[in-house]
């Protein structure tokens, strides 16, 4: 007997033994809808393997006629090894589909018991949420839920201890919501920006990643710009850090001085040529720009400044959590402040107004407790156009305590306007919302008409007859608080101009004439403190009123300040400010040199005459006249500007046309004088 004639017996024992059948009864019964997916996937099988056997047959048939012997009895032989060799094959089939069939059950059997842990999985959060439902009654009833929504008592933002329990600081930024490009995408769509994206993704990047702007393509790599960022001190969980001018970029700062005491704005554009970025030179430009109506390139500056301020942060800085400090005293920090200013300014203006919102957190995180800039004055309009009534709200609970917002018209009024869009199905937001506009009309009356003229409304005759929005609201309205109440309206007048929004100032109104019509106490003891409280304007509310460049309010600074010499790069520096590095002395002027006021007259008329050159004598290697040179060398010079003046002055003739007439004029006077002299010899 041959081996595979044997090997064929053997299997037929192993289909016959016990545990093939045990095997085969330790099978779970399955459902009609299984079994019939089994039957299905074992009809598959068998149709493929019959197909593979009829093909591997046709193949073998083919390579045995081909190859075919001349023996007649080989012949034989090997159809006879054929046969075997496909009953062999056939049984191995029937061992590999029955391999399958076993294989198939297994899986499903494993996806049953992941189907069941899954449904474990799901039970037991349900578990964990209850205890941690259980948790937060008992931190409730314990009063230690209380502690929570303390605040600090230096910055208005919440404890790290607090923060694994609520939410986050009211100051807290995220880095998405800096980038205006992200808000763009979610008001018009990705497709608006997708070829900027594509080009930039083409194009090498040369530079890090930044938060605050995006380098654009024609910018130069930065290798050492000279400014630089170190941690002054720590005082708990804020950290103070101060930016640094190296000795180079210090030279650089007084060429800058001295380019702007020129009052040639060319002298600026050279120095921002060689050092494309120096910090005051790029402002400055940017005002340039803005002054000749060029918006795109005064942005460009300001997004410029702000990208060498970012690749020169210390590693600890950080935007987003509100705990990074900077001192506006230092003359190094200032300019990140105003730059910060300027860029939230120019999204604002693009429509971006939850980027300006996220620039105004963080311009405010940097120095809470001056608020050297008075970001307070804007944060609610862009919390308001950006329709984030809710922060607005929250950032007014926390700090009235100890910042009594609601003495600046601006919180008085913006965030009844929020709780009023938060109370769609909420009635005691409502009802809040109109005690607190009633009661920012009867403390700031002298605000209605102006908000009513920015928004083309006309007053009810009611109104306009009544003595407290007209003459009681500017008897007891002193200058100082006039300021405050036009820079808010000329910014925020378009938070008003909706139907609905008008409608219910205007029902709010008629209340607060009933209450001042049965002498409400309210009203009383708000003109008192109306007429004590706003004497006297602070240094930032001025710098704000500079900056934000809003002309109803700009009428009112006071004229110290308004005819006072103002730098845009360092508009009213702190009267305190520190500073560590000085300019050096500036050697005397030339025309001082020479001593003589004649002389500086005549040299003055020399076009190239620069009044902060400095002496000759004291130029030395740089180019100018050695020491021990004589005066006549000087007076050789004014002579010079003397020829160069006289050989620029040239006589026009009198047009043809009135040659003849002025002739005859010139000969009538000449008769005149002749008479007038006869008379004066006859005398």
């Amino acid at each position: 007997m041959s081996t595979r004639s044997l090997r064929k017996l053997q299997s037929n024992k192993d289909l016959e033994s016990p545990k093939a059948s045990e095997n085969i009864e330790e099978i779970p019964e399955c459902d009609e809808n299984e079994r019939a997916k089994d039957e299905d996937d074992e009809d598959a099988v068998d149709d493929e393997l019959t197909t593979s056997s009829s093909s591997k047959s046709k193949k073998k048939k083919n390579s045995v006629n081909k190859n075919a012997p001349q023996n007649i009895f080989a012949l034989l032989s090997e159809e006879a090894e054929k046969r075997e060799d496909e009953d062999v094959d056939s049984e191995e089939n029937a061992e590999k589909t029955e391999n399958k069939a076993n294989s198939a059950v297994r899986a499903k059997r494993k996806k049953k018991k992941k189907n069941k842990a899954k449904e474990n999985q799901a039970v037991k959060p349900v578990e964990e949420e209850d205890e941690i439902a259980a948790t937060v009654r008992f931190i409730e009833q314990n009063g230690v839920g209380k502690q929570v929504t303390s605040l600090t008592a230096v910055n208005g933002v919440r404890s790290n201890e607090c923060l694994g329990l609520t939410q986050k600081p009211v100051l807290s930024i995220e880095h998405r919501n800096l980038n205006p490009e992200n808000e763009i995408r979610r008001i018009f769509g990705s497709r608006v920006v997708e070829n900027d994206r594509t080009q930039r993704r083409n194009r090498s990047r040369p530079f890090r990643k930044t938060w605050l702007v995006q380098p654009k393509e024609g910018w130069l790599g930065i290798n050492k710009t000279g400014l630089s960022m170190r941690l002054d001190s720590t005082k708990g969980d804020l950290q103070y850090f101060v930016f640094e001018h190296s000795k180079a970029y210090q030279k650089v700062q007084f060429e800058f001085l001295d380019a702007v005491e020129t009052l040639h704005p060319e002298n600026i554009i050279n120095i921002v040529k060689l050092y494309p970025y120096h910090i005051d030179a790029l402002m400055q430009v940017s005002e340039i720009y803005k002054m000749s109506e060029d918006l795109q390139g005064a942005v460009e500056m300001i997004e410029r400044v702000l990208f060498v301020f970012e690749m020169s942060f210390h590693p600890m800085f950080n935007l987003t959590t509100g705990t990074s400090r900077l001192d506006y005293r230092r003359n190094e920090n200032r300019s990140f402040f105003l730059a910060l200013f300027h860029h939230l300014t120019s999204v604002g203006r693009r429509g971006c107004w939850r980027t300006a919102l996220e620039v105004c957190k963080l311009l405010l995180s940097l120095d809470p407790e001056n608020d050297p800039l008075c970001v307070l004055l804007m944060i609610d309009f862009y919390a308001i156009r950006s329709e984030q009534y809710g922060f607005l709200v929250r950032l007014f609970d926390e700090w009235e305590s100890h910042r009594s917002l609601s003495l600046l018209p601006n919180f008085a009024f913006s965030v009844p306007l929020a709780l009023f869009h938060l109370s769609a199905n909420d009635e005691s937001k409502l009802k809040r919302a109109e005690t607190m506009l009633q009661r920012a009309l009867i403390m700031f009356p002298g605000i209605l008409f102006p908000l009513l003229d920015k928004c083309s409304v006309a007053p009810d005759s009611a109104v306009q007859k009544h003595a407290f929005f007209t003459s009681t609201a500017q008897a007891s309205q002193s200058v100082e608080l006039q300021q405050l109440i036009e820079l808010y309206v000329g910014r925020s007048n378009s938070c008003w101009k909706e139907p609905g929004v008008m409608l219910w100032l205007e029902n709010n109104v008629g209340k607060v004439l009933e209450r001042v019509d049965v002498n409400d106490p309210l009203v009383l003891e708000c003109i008192a403190k109306r007429t004590s409280t706003y004497r006297g304007t602070p240094r930032n509310i001025h710098r704000h009123l500079i900056i934000s460049e809003i002309k109803e309010a700009l009428s009112r600074l006071p004229p110290e300040v308004r005819f006072s010499p103002i730098l845009s790069y360092d508009p009213l520096p702190p009267l305190d400010a520190i500073s560590s590095y000085k300019r050096p002395p500036k050697p005397p002027r030339a025309a001082q040199q020479l001593g003589n006021p004649v002389s500086a007259f005549f040299q003055s008329l020399w076009p190239s005459f620069d009044p902060q050159a400095p002496a000759a004598d004291q130029v030395g290697a740089v180019g100018g006249r050695p020491e021990g040179a004589d005066l006549r060398q000087g007076v050789a010079t004014l002579v010079d500007a003397m020829r160069h003046l006289l050989d620029g002055i040239r006589f026009t003739p009198p047009p043809a046309e009135n040659a003849e007439r002025e002739n005859a004029e010139g000969n009538n006077a000449e008769d005149e004088e002749d008479e007038d002299g006869a008379d004066d010899e006859w005398d």
